[in-house]
């Protein structure tokens, strides 16, 4: 059975002593984002890992890819990950160990994940045990190798913030406000038609305000 501990499904998560936790609010350089999963396999010392590196835009998705994961290995002895999320209040991130040595397995793949500044990424490492022990050194370098060649096989694009804001607008700039959006990368997430249209739109955090002064009915 899979060894690990994946985030509840809820808004807050389920903490384990073999976990690692904790928030940053600096940023720096440029963020990366995932825009295309990765996977990787190999077998080392008879021990079969498999890993895959994946976009999660929040603790929720971040659990439902680990089940995910574990479902699709369930003869596997260990499910270890590593997270790491924007939210309001900062960067949250985490890893976990699955019953590895304490810093084996996990915290390998978080610190990969921060060398390549990557947010709003979650990935998780199967290993099938095959009878043979690989001491410390060994499984730092399996998990955290896996975990490389899944990032390497993932597809990846600078991360932009993105905003939701509802504005009032008129009938004949819909079409428009759509256009406009998509140039932006975003879209319009909702409509409520009434005298006028009530829409909520998702747009980069950068531009939000320039749109509302353009399109909102004052």
């Amino acid at each position: 059975m899979v060894q690990t501990c994946i985030p509840y499904n809820n808004s807050t998560m389920l903490h384990s002593l073999h976990a690692g936790f904790s928030w940053y609010t600096d940023q720096a350089g440029t963020l990366q984002r995932i825009i295309q999963a990765g996977h990787a396999e190999q077998t080392i010392t008879k021990s079969r890992f498999v890993a895959l590196a994946d976009y999660c835009a929040d603790e929720r998705i971040a659990a439902f890819l680990l089940r995910g994961l574990a479902s699709r290995h369930q003869g596997a002895n260990h499910l270890a990950y590593a997270f790491r999320i924007k939210t309001a209040q900062g960067i949250v991130q985490r890893f976990h160990d699955a019953g590895e040595p304490s810093g084996t397995a996990g915290k390998p793949v978080l610190q990969l994940i921060e060398g390549r500044d990557l947010i709003n990424v979650c990935v998780g490492v199967i290993r099938y045990y095959g009878g043979v022990n690989l001491g410390t050194g060994g499984l730092a370098r399996a998990y955290g190798g896996t975990a490389r060649m899944a990032m390497d096989a993932a597809k990846t694009a600078p991360f932009v913030e993105m905003k939701q804001v509802e504005m009032l607008i008129d009938y004949k700039q819909l079409d428009y406000l759509a256009r406009e959006l998509g140039k932006l990368g975003g879209e319009i997430v909702g409509k409520v038609f009434a005298e006028q249209v009530k829409v909520t739109v998702v747009a980069p955090a950068t531009q939000i305000e320039g749109i509302s002064k353009k399109f909102s009915i004052r």
